[in-house]
């Protein structure tokens, strides 16, 4: 810049000393005195230099200013550069999108973050009002439309406002909105800018926080939480209380915050339990117990509790969470359902000994007397009534007698419930089961299809033939009418069962009336008159006894199914 200075004074300097010697020139034609001439020279020469030097301060005063002004430009523009910089950092950091509104000329300017954070394009950004209000959620578009319309109205300069923004792909975040409104010298707005800030996840998290506090305010367990400090009582003073806890204990919010559980025990608080539960805290464990506890009345009650520990971010323990649910009645249940318990004991032991002793003195008798009845089975009866009635007599003697027989292994088989076992061959317990009711299938033309897979069978071989015997004797006894009785015996073998089916075509049980009942004691389904009821009572037991199942499929007049799975040895 000095260098400018000087070739700007140096060519004055020459243009002026060419005009001083062009006017000598002149002058030389109408004087000749050298004297006049020199005083020319150096009056012209002093007043060029003076000139010279008046023009250059100028000049060079000017390049000062020009200086001064252009490095205060730069580092104007320096700060605005690094003010910009700064605004782009703030509003990454904070999520914030900036925009610029010109309200008269409805001109909407957007930063880069709504681009960064809506992921719209830098070409899909609109430049007015119209773009911003049409992805406002049509449900909160109406109500901050007018709130914003109102407030410029009302001239006021700080506007917030919350509501759901679209993203590009069609999702809706939540913002805050906060202007400020600029005016210009008539008091009307012209101008307002804004940041748009995402509050998605905090929106979600409060509504995640209203939804728990509205489920602990109105669940029906009572809702205990404490402070972590447990140096002075053992456990921690309380800080929260739902309502189901002023229900249940009567204490009401304001009086029991800030003291310690410790106020609801007393004197019938299992020490034990209480000593565990202050242990679990001092640990920080989760704990859960039953315990009586006191109403603010004075009422005892039971009371089963949780204490969980909550720990923040850091890891720090901060409270304690109680669950607490009154559960008196059920505490009285089990206590008269215990005391039950004892009395069916007992009763079962004496049923048991009553059964015993009626079996063991009622066998002798009826010895006795189907003796006696053989014996008049040799005499000849000539009056046909009097016959009648000793075949009668005869054969309720003997139903009676095979009543109390079975009766008697139902006992041994409840009495005895684990039944020594071994492996037996299916064909060979089936051959010797024949050939007992030999004459009975003889008589009733019983047609047997055999499936046998499973060679072997793992049981007690006196339960195992009983329940064989049974299902036959069964088969035949309720045959059906019209058409001739077949029966299907299969075994199979999977992995923790042998399994056996046996299928006839008789008469069928109607399980949709009687399917509860099917097993039961003295149940009877058809008219059949030597039908006792303990068939199928006895054959369960005797499977329940050996760890096996049994179940049936049965359709009236068309068969029945029963599938029996004893388990294999292990």
């Amino acid at each position: 810049m000095k260098n400018k200075t000087d070739k700007i004074t140096y060519i004055f300097i020459f243009i002026a000393i060419v005009l001083a010697f062009s006017s000598l020139t002149l002058l030389e034609k109408h004087y000749t005195s050298e004297s006049f001439l020199y005083f020319h020279i150096a009056r012209d020469f002093v007043f060029i230099t003076i000139c010279a030097v008046i023009i250059r301060y100028f000049i060079v005063k000017n390049d000062r200013s020009n200086l001064q002004n252009l490095e205060k430009t730069k580092n104007n523009n320096l700060e605005i550069r690094e003010s910009k910089e700064r605004y782009d950092i703030v509003a990454k950091a904070t999520s914030d999108t900036i925009w610029d509104w010109k309200i008269k000329e409805n001109e909407f300017t957007w930063n880069k973050g709504i681009q960064g954070v809506y992921g719209y394009k830098k070409d899909e950004v609109g430049n007015n009002s119209k773009w911003w209000f049409d992805r406002i959620h049509p449900e909160d578009s109406i109500r901050m439309s007018v709130k914003l319309y109102a407030f410029l109205e009302q001239k006021t300069q700080k506007w917030q406002d919350e509501y759901r923004f679209k993203c590009r792909d069609g999702s809706y975040r939540y913002v805050l909105d906060r202007g400020f409104l600029l005016f210009n010298e008539k008091g009307e707005p012209i101008r307002m800018i804004g940041a748009m800030q995402d509050i998605t996840k905090r929106k979600e998290e409060e509504q995640r926080l209203k939804l728990l506090e509205t489920v602990i305010t109105n669940t029906k367990d009572a809702v205990v939480i404490t402070d972590s400090d447990n140096s002075k009582y053992g456990i921690p003073g309380i800080v929260f209380v739902n309502q189901a806890f002023t229900n249940m204990s009567g204490y009401e919010y304001d009086s029991i915050i800030s003291k310690s559980p410790m106020v609801f025990f007393g004197e019938k608080t299992d020490a034990a339990g209480l000593t565990s539960l202050i242990e679990c805290i001092s640990l920080k464990k989760e704990c859960e117990i039953e315990l009586i506890a006191y109403k603010k009345n004075g009422d005892a009650y039971w009371v089963q509790f949780s204490m969980v520990p909550v720990f923040n971010a850091e890891k720090e323990h901060t409270h304690w969470i109680s669950i607490q649910r009154d559960v008196t009645e059920r505490k009285m249940q089990e206590k008269e359902r215990e005391q039950l318990i004892n009395e069916l004991t007992q009763n079962n032991k004496d049923l048991r000994q009553f059964s015993y002793i009626t079996s063991h003195n009622l066998r002798a008798p009826l010895s006795n007397l189907i003796g006696l009845l053989q014996l008049l089975e040799e005499i000849p009866i000539e009056n046909e009534e009097l016959q009648q009635i000793m075949e009668g007599f005869s054969k309720s003697t003997y139903l009676l007698n095979e009543t109390i027989s079975d009766l008697g292994k139902v006992v041994i088989i409840r009495d005895n419930p684990s039944i020594e076992k071994q492996h037996i061959t299916i064909s060979d317990s089936i051959d010797n089961v024949m050939s007992q009711i030999n004459i009975m299938i003889s008589s009733n033309n019983l047609k047997i299809d055999y499936d046998i897979k499973a060679v072997e069978v793992y049981s007690n071989k006196a339960y195992f033939e009983s329940i064989l015997l049974n299902l036959l004797t069964n088969a035949i006894k309720y045959k059906s009418a019209e058409r001739d009785l077949e029966l299907h015996i299969s075994t199979k073998e999977d992995e923790d069962y042998t399994v056996l089916r046996f299928s006839d075509n008789g008469m069928g049980i109607d399980l949709m009336k009687f399917r509860d009942k099917v097993f039961g004691l003295y149940q009877r389904f058809h008219n059949y008159p030597d039908s006792k009821g303990l068939g199928l009572y006895l054959v369960k037991s005797q499977m329940e006894s050996m760890g096996g199942e049994i179940d049936i499929d049965s359709t009236v007049d068309k068969g029945t199914t029963f599938t029996i799975k004893f388990r294999k040895e292990n």
